[in-house]
C-alpha cells in the first residue's frame, strides 16, 4: 500500500500488460525494456530491477499467460454433463486462441527466453500439457456419463486439439481469418463416434 492507503498495482502485471500493448502496436522487434517501461509509465531501470534481463522478462510473460490459460482449462472436467460437449471443448480452445500471437511468437524469436520456457515446462510449469490433460480428463468423464462414445480415444483427441491450437497460435498473423470456426469443425470431427 502506498502512504495514502491506495493499493499499488502489481508491478509484474503492469509490465506484462505494457509489453502486450507494445507487441500489439509495434511488433516483436520494438519490444525493449525501455519500450515496456515507457508504456507502463515506470522508471527506465525498473524492469532490470525485477528481472535479470529482457529474456527473463519475456520468459516470465509467456509462462504467466500460459499459466492463466492452464488454470482455466483445469476447470473443464468439472463441466462434464453440462452444456454441449463440443461447446465446452470450443470454449477451452477459444481461451487458448485468445493468447496474443505476439506473446507466443516471442517464445520463438528469443532463443534464451525459449530455453527458459522449455525448461520451466519440463519442470512442471503449466502450459499446453495441462490443457491436454484437462481435455482428455473431460472427455473420459463425458464417456463415463454416456455423452461421448466409447470409441473416441480421449488422449488422441486431446493431443490433436492441443496440437492444432499450438499450430494456429504459432502460424497466426494479424489480419488472418479467425480460426475458431475451423477449430469447431475439428472438434465435431474428433468427438464424433465412428
Amino acid at each position: 500500500m502506498s502512504p495514502r492507503g491506495v493499493a499499488i498495482p502489481d508491478l509484474r502485471e503492469l509490465l506484462f500488460d505494457a509489453a502486450e500493448r507494445v507487441l500489439a502496436r509495434d511488433g516483436a522487434a520494438a519490444l525493449t525494456s525501455r519500450a515496456v517501461t515507457s508504456e507502463a509509465g515506470c522508471a527506465k531501470g525498473v524492469l532490470h530491477t525485477h528481472f535479470a534481463g529482457l529474456d527473463e522478462f519475456v520468459a516470465e510473460l509467456v509462462l504467466d499467460r500460459f499459466a492463466r490459460i492452464a488454470a482455466l482449462a483445469e476447470g473443464l472436467p468439472g463441466r462434464a454433463g453440462a452444456g454441449a460437449v463440443t461447446d465446452n471443448l470450443a470454449s477451452v480452445a477459444s481461451v487458448v486462441l485468445s493468447l496474443d500471437p505476439g506473446v507466443v511468437g516471442l517464445a520463438v524469436t528469443r532463443p534464451e527466453a525459449s530455453r527458459r520456457i522449455r525448461e520451466a515446462w519440463q519442470a512442471g510449469a503449466p502450459g499446453f500439457g495441462v490443457v491436454e490433460r484437462s481435455i482428455s480428463g473431460y472427455l473420459r468423464e463425458e464417456q463415463r456419463l454416456g455423452r461421448v462414445g466409447r470409441a473416441v480415444d480421449a488422449e488422441c483427441v486431446a493431443l490433436a486439439l492441443v496440437g492444432t491450437l499450438h499450430h494456429l497460435l504459432m502460424t497466426g498473423w494479424a489480419g488472418a481469418p479467425d480460426p475458431r470456426a475451423r477449430v469447431q469443425r475439428l472438434i465435431r470431427a474428433l468427438v464424433a463416434a465412428p
